[in-house]
């Protein structure tokens, strides 16, 4: 049916290898939309080979930030997109044998713009509700593993990731969001 546009990240000239935003193409008439958000043969075609065994979704109101997050032996490569609502979503390098080690890119994400962001294995994640309310869904790689799961701090200077919070917004996190630790500090891939 239709193709995606696949595009590499770079950050200061420098693309972050295995990192893309994604777009699919959308058949719109007077009815709406339609488009394929995962079709195996075109993400082949396009270089990503990956298996996804697990899909979730979350609902979160404005100023909610949930991140960054990772899973140490048992890492999840993503495909995530906003189903309703915007985010701002983020990805940092964790592989400490990469040339972009410690960097960072963000994308928004939007029931508008319909562009989804592959994440692969080795890097925390996180997004920032924007809009009023937003519908989060992601393909995973491998299962979430309870007791696995590490995190960076979302604030963390030496990674200078710059949230873009609308202005009069209150962040929201979690307690275990409030108090991870800084990339000098935490698990290295």
């Amino acid at each position: 049916m239709g193709k995606i546009k696949v595009t590499p990240c770079t950050v200061s000239g420098e693309t972050i290898e295995g990192l893309y935003v994604i777009e699919p193409t959308v058949f719109r008439d007077e009815r709406g939309y339609f488009m394929e958000t995962y079709n195996q043969n075109d993400f082949k075609e396009a270089g990503l080979d990956m298996t996804f065994v697990q899909d979730n979704q979350s609902q979160s109101v404005k100023g909610v930030l949930r991140g960054l997050h990772y899973q140490k032996q048992y890492p999840q490569g993503k495909l995530v997109r906003a189903v309703r609502g915007s985010v701002f979503d983020v990805a940092v390098d964790l592989r400490t044998q990469s040339k972009t080690y410690g960097k960072w890119y963000g994308v928004e994400l939007s029931e508008d713009n319909k562009k989804q962001f592959y994440i692969p294995e080795g890097f925390a994640h996180g997004f920032l509700v924007l809009s009023d309310v937003a519908e989060f869904a992601y393909k995973c790689t491998d299962f979430y593993h309870p007791g696995d799961e590490g995190g960076l701090y979302f604030r963390d200077p030496d990674i200078g990731v710059e949230w873009p919070v609308p202005e009069g917004t209150e962040l929201i996190l979690s307690e275990k969001d409030q108090k991870w630790g800084g990339l000098s500090e935490t698990f290295r891939f």
